[in-house]
C-alpha cells in the first residue's frame, strides 16, 4: 500500500511549515520540503531551491531544476514505501525562463496520492509576520518589498489545487483538519 503525498504551495511565511508540523502531530507523517532541500544544500549553491522569483541567478537555475526533480523524487520514493509525507514548497516558474516545476511534481508523482493544497496568505500578513521577525510590527500601507511582492503574484499563477486555505482566517490545526477532510475523500 502507497503512501500519500501533501503539497503545500505558498509563499514565505505563509504558514506551511507550521501546517505541516500540525499534520505531524497527528500522525505519521514525514516533512520534507525545501527547508529541508535547504539545509542539505552546499552555501556557494544557496539560496539554490528556494531561488526567489525574478530570474535574478540563471547561474542557479540548473541547480534549481536538479533540486526540485530530486525532491519530487524523494517524495516518491517516500509513498511508494508506504509512508505518507508533507512537503511545503514555494513553487513558481518565474525564472529567467520557464523550467516547469509544478508539471515537473506532477509528472514525477502521477499514480500516487496527492493532495495539492494552495497555502494562501494576504500581503498585509505576510508583512506583518516578516516585519516581526525583526521590528515586531508592520505599518499598513508601507511599502512591500519587490522580491515578496514577486512571491505573492507568481507562486499560485497557474496552478490547480485541490484544496485552498487562507492562514490569515485559519490556524495551523484548522489548516490540517481541513486537509484531513479533504484526504478522507481523496
Amino acid at each position: 500500500m502507497f503512501g500519500r503525498v501533501i503539497l503545500l504551495n505558498g509563499v514565505p511565511r505563509a504558514g506551511k511549515s507550521s501546517i505541516a508540523r500540525a499534520l505531524q502531530a497527528r500522525g505519521d507523517w514525514l516533512g520534507f520540503g525545501v527547508d529541508a532541500m535547504m539545509a542539505m544544500t552546499p552555501q556557494h549553491l544557496r539560496p539554490g531551491i528556494g531561488l526567489r522569483p525574478g530570474g535574478e541567478r540563471p547561474d542557479l537555475e540548473e541547480f534549481v531544476r536538479r533540486g526540485y526533480a530530486s525532491l519530487f523524487d524523494s517524495l516518491a520514493a517516500f509513498a511508494r514505501n508506504g509512508l505518507d509525507v508533507v512537503s511545503d514548497v514555494g513553487l513558481h516558474d518565474d525564472y529567467s525562463r520557464p523550467l516547469g516545476i509544478a508539471q515537473m511534481a506532477r509528472e514525477t508523482l502521477a499514480g500516487l496520492s496527492v493532495l495539492w493544497v494552495g497555502v494562501h496568505c494576504p500581503i498585509e500578513a505576510i508583512m506583518a509576520r516578516r516585519n516581526a521577525d525583526t521590528t515586531g510590527h508592520y505599518a499598513g500601507g508601507a511599502a512591500v518589498p519587490l522580491p515578496v511582492q514577486r512571491w505573492q503574484d507568481t507562486v499560485h499563477a497557474g496552478k490547480r489545487y485541490d484544496l485552498e486555505v487562507d492562514t490569515s482566517a485559519l490556524s495551523p490545526q484548522q489548516c490540517a483538519d481541513r486537509i484531513a477532510i479533504a484526504l478522507a475523500h481523496q
